[in-house]
């Protein structure tokens, strides 16, 4: 069995079980990993169990509306969210606003199952990969400088134009896992880029994924989808990021406690024979 995500977020459950007036002290912003999946990295534990950032720093890591293929246009009313044009025979790209080259970091892509169309592809890429091509085709992966997972296909994608055989399949199936079939990718998913470790990898459907590229240490990858049903329209929200450097004391004191009290147990801070400083801290206030 894999282990349990500490809480991208806090879940329903944990309010339920705080009793009336008990909030949270922060909105939930991916849903806690509750089945099999692949264990997760110290520091990716503590991604996840941080507070998302706030609206600006969204913003900040939005899609780049001058880094995008004409084809589609970043929605006035939504800066998080892209509009691709019903134009035929097209594959067209965005890329992120900031790239990353150092450090952990976790942005949710929301894509409606129903406008995947025949070729849907979420991942990372450098700023030297094309945005557009005639035709309906896989084009993040497609080449040396992007990187790509098919959420249609469950395939991964990278220099495909210069390789033969299959694709490799993701994710792959676990010996205890009865699932048959391609793995079906709900509406949201999590990318997770740590570019000190030079990976990538996604949860989905309540699950951390596994890795499923390695050796990108040493670029400055952005993220991308290419895309190719018309009216589509796909959010990407950044989560948060940590620094390579070593965690402050103060930091590692915190994750310490939170794990100890558990994240069935975490409405109880309040009620810790603490100073109230002391509990706001416990609590990311």
């Amino acid at each position: 069995m894999g282990q349990r995500l500490s809480a991208v977020v806090k879940s329903a459950a944990e309010e339920d079980r705080g009793g009336p007036g008990v909030a949270l002290a922060f909105r939930p912003a991916f849903l806690p990993l509750r089945g099999r999946g692949r264990p997760l990295s110290p520091r990716l534990e503590l991604l996840l169990d941080m507070p998302p950032v706030g609206r600006a720093s969204q913003l900040h890591h939005a899609w780049n509306p001058n880094d995008r293929s004409l084809n589609l246009f970043i929605k006035d009313e939504d800066k998080l969210t892209f509009h691709r044009h019903p134009v035929a025979q097209s594959t067209d790209c965005v890329r992120g606003k900031v790239g990353f080259n150092r450090g952990l970091h976790a942005w949710t892509i929301r894509w409606p199952v129903r406008q995947r169309g025949t070729h849907a592809v979420i991942g990372v890429a450098t700023s030297l990969a094309p945005l557009h091509a005639v035709g309906y085709t896989a084009l993040v992966g497609s080449d040396a400088e992007s990187w790509g997972w098919d959420l249609g296909r469950g395939k991964l994608y990278h220099d495909r134009k210069s390789q033969t055989g299959a694709a490799p399949s993701y994710p792959q199936t676990e010996e205890e896992d009865d699932d048959e079939g391609v793995f079906s990718v709900p509406e949201e998913v999590l990318v997770v880029l740590d570019m000190d470790e030079g990976t990538l990898g996604f949860c989905a459907d309540g699950r951390f994924l596994g890795v499923a590229f390695r050796g990108l240490k040493g670029k400055k990858l952005y993220p991308i989808v290419s895309a190719v049903w018309g009216h589509c329209e796909v959010t990407m929200t950044y989560v948060n990021g940590l620094d390579p450097e070593p965690l402050p004391l103060m930091e590692l004191c915190r994750r310490a406690a939170r794990q100890a009290l558990g994240r069935h147990r975490i409405h109880h801070i309040q009620s810790l024979p603490l100073p109230q400083t002391l509990k706001n801290y416990l609590q990311y206030q």
